[in-house]
């Protein structure tokens, strides 16, 4: 798969593409990365990307001419692609968007900066993502998250592919807790802020019953995504097995709930009857005098 970033701080990225499992990729020709500096398609003594906003206000915005020169550039020389710009006013990037563009053999990501890109750019712009609601200095850690995304999903360069199918958010679920040895973890870092019930390996995990880790991992994948990011289970492919697994966590919550409720419903009852009690005694005592 090939992909081309347009940047002001090519450094910054190729140092990133350099490591890891996008740079052994690169290395290994599964991926095709390359990065250009913007500056260079400017046509000034100067290499100036940006300029004063028309009508006033804050901040610097990204001229269009650079930016339109590096896609025309960038096609003449590669060939057809797909044009993401980097931007807060984007559609949220999630696994299915990453899904899709892994079908793209060509995406060249435009990383924004500043106030933003002149508006006229993005008549050539076919996708706009945004990594999050949050504010971050510029595109390119959202490019780099949208090429790492992308990048494990292309054959090869994920050693293990049964590790990339069963990722968080694959199937829409988050994943299940992990754990290595040792089996009991020992107090080492003396601020004791938790109880000594998680410092144990789950005894499942140690049985070597492979039927039973398989279903405790489903169930706990399950709950997981059901108590921290509920709104994926809409969209979540589960097999017979997890389906099972989120009836009974659904029917405990429910259950925990009603016991919660009639437990406060009894602390509400016990209070009125012992203000009711109060109040009668103060009667009493007032009477008496």
């Amino acid at each position: 798969m090939t992909f081309d970033l347009v940047t002001i701080f090519p450094t910054m990225v190729t140092q990133a593409l350099d490591t890891g499992i996008v740079g052994r990729a690169i290395a290994r020709g599964l991926l095709d990365v390359t990065v250009h500096d913007l500056r260079a398609f400017t046509s000034d003594r100067h290499r100036v990307v940006d300029d004063v906003p028309y009508g006033g206000g804050p901040g610097m915005v990204m001229k269009p001419e650079p930016l339109l020169r590096a896609i025309a550039a960038i096609e003449r020389a590669r060939g057809d692609l797909w044009v993401i710009l980097t931007t807060p006013q984007g559609e949220r990037f999630t696994q299915d968007v990453a899904r899709e563009l892994g079908k793209r053999p060509h995406v060249a990501i435009l990383c924004g900066r500043y106030e933003g890109v002149d508006e006229r750019v993005r008549r050539e712009v076919d996708q706009e993502i945004s990594i999050g609601d949050y504010v971050v200095s510029g595109g390119e850690l959202p490019a780099l998250v949208i090429v790492d995304a992308v990048a494990r999903l292309v054959p090869g360069v994920v050693g293990d592919e049964q590790s990339v199918a069963d990722e968080s958010f694959n199937r829409g679920l988050l994943d299940f807790p992990q754990y290595t040895r040792p089996p009991v973890l020992q107090d080492v870092s003396g601020r004791k802020r938790h109880s000594d019930d998680g410092a144990r390996v789950p005894e499942v995990l140690l049985s070597g019953h492979h039927a039973a880790i398989r279903r405790w991992r489903k169930r706990e994948a399950v709950a997981r995504t059901l108590a921290r990011r509920p709104e994926l289970l809409a969209g979540a492919t589960l097999d017979d097995e997890e389906q099972a697994c989120l009836r009974e966590l659904i029917g405990e919550r429910a259950s925990h709930e009603s016991v919660a409720a009639r437990g406060q419903e009894n602390d509400v009852a016990k209070r009125d009857e012992e203000d009711s009690v109060t109040r009668r005694d103060e009667g009493e005592n007032n009477g008496s005098h």
